[in-house]
């Protein structure tokens, strides 16, 4: 069971690691984007989870604990957005 915890830890930090460029792009978008209502994009927003959900789907995972997952994450991608587009 050790070995198991720390191949999870290790897939944890490679999956923060993912993130931190994730949320770059988010860096970008509120640099490119002109207008804060274009912020939210709930067509893009519906678009990247169903791309996430039907990849994982095709690798064996359950979709819909990936659309979960993807909505969350998409959803404190695009709060991170406001914050970095109200700072600028």
């Amino acid at each position: 069971m050790h070995e198991v915890r720390e191949n999870v830890d290790a897939i944890d930090r490679a999956l923060v690691d993912l993130l931190v460029q994730r949320f770059a792009m988010m860096d970008a978008a509120a640099r490119i984007k002109s207008d804060r209502g274009a912020v939210r994009d709930e067509a893009r927003k519906a678009e990247v989870i169903e791309n996430a959900a039907s990849y994982a789907a095709g690798l064996g995972l359950p979709s819909n604990i990936i659309a979960a997952l993807w909505d969350q994450l998409v959803e404190s991608s695009i709060a991170y957005e406001f914050d970095r587009f109200d700072e600028r």
